[in-house]
């Protein structure tokens, strides 16, 4: 129609239309294709669900002292006060925890401390403990209520077998470690805190199907399940804490012996204040 345009030939007609020259003077722009980004990312990070950490693009401000300030990092001992410093050892799934339940049901192979040297865990012992507070507490409850009702006699809940429990699982858990922490700091034969935790943590596993086999009303019956148990759980921590005390000398033996002897108290105690009600 008008002599500013050519006419389109008849083999370029079919199929792509010709790229159009670049006017002269011009430079033509050309374009990679890109690679586009997934999400949520097919790499996760550690064992917890989720992204772990913040955003690549979040504001450090806070974080990082400005430049040229005389502000100085914090004392690594200051860590202890943060969710940072304890969230390593919370980062373990289903199968660590169950497996580590497992092994402290088989005492005699001494191969605990060897599994969570790299990775130990308050996760599992946080829950053990607790989980065994308020069965413990229930079910001597539930026992002592049963006792009434069966003689006529008047019944009243009892709020201190819940914090009495309470305050000697949890002081057991935690006090009994440091005072063995201490002590094979003392002998050289030092073992992770953590670890201690952990061991003692696992080892009050084997109280909670204990405790609800204490339901059944027979007094001897309830002696042997107690006795039982706590030979399990002293064995399991006498046996793992043999071949790290067995390097401060000859003194090993007694250190074990005690270790051993403590833990089956813990069970007598357990069986006189908690499974002592009577139907």
């Amino acid at each position: 129609m008008s002599g500013n345009y050519t006419s389109i030939q008849n083999q370029n007609a079919t199929g792509s239309v010709p790229t159009a020259p670049d006017p002269p003077g011009q430079v033509s722009v050309k374009f990679n294709e890109s690679t586009l980004q997934t999400f949520p990312p097919s790499a996760p990070h550690g064992k917890i669900a989720g992204g772990s950490g913040p955003p690549r693009d979040a504001d450090d401000t806070f974080s990082k002292p400005a430049s040229g300030s005389s502000e100085q990092p914090s004392a690594s001992w200051l860590k202890v006060f943060t969710i940072a410093a304890y969230q390593p050892y919370f980062d373990v799934d289903t199968s660590d925890i169950l497996e580590r339940i497992k092994d402290s049901l088989l005492p005699f192979r001494g191969t605990f401390n060897e599994k969570t040297a790299s990775n130990p865990d308050l996760y599992g012992p946080f829950w053990i403990c607790t989980t065994l507070i308020f069965v413990s507490a229930s079910i001597g409850t539930f026992v002592a209520y049963l006792a009434r009702r069966i003689s006529h006699k008047d019944w009243y809940y009892d709020i201190r077998l819940l914090t009495w429990s309470a305050s000697l699982l949890y002081a057991y858990a935690v006090f009994v470690p440091i005072s063995l922490y201490i002590i094979l700091k003392y002998l050289s034969a030092p073992l992770g805190f953590v670890q201690l935790v952990c061991l003692y943590g696992y080892s009050l596993f084997i109280f909670i199907p204990a405790v609800f086999l204490s339901m059944i009303p027979v007094e001897m019956f309830r002696w042997v399940v107690a006795s039982v148990a706590g030979f399990i759980s002293a064995m399991f921590v006498a046996s793992n804490m043999r071949t790290h005390i067995m390097s401060a000398g000859e003194r090993w033996f007694w250190i074990v012996a005690g270790i051993f002897l403590l833990q089956l108290g813990l069970s007598i105690v357990l069986e006189f204040y908690l499974f002592s009600s009577t139907i």
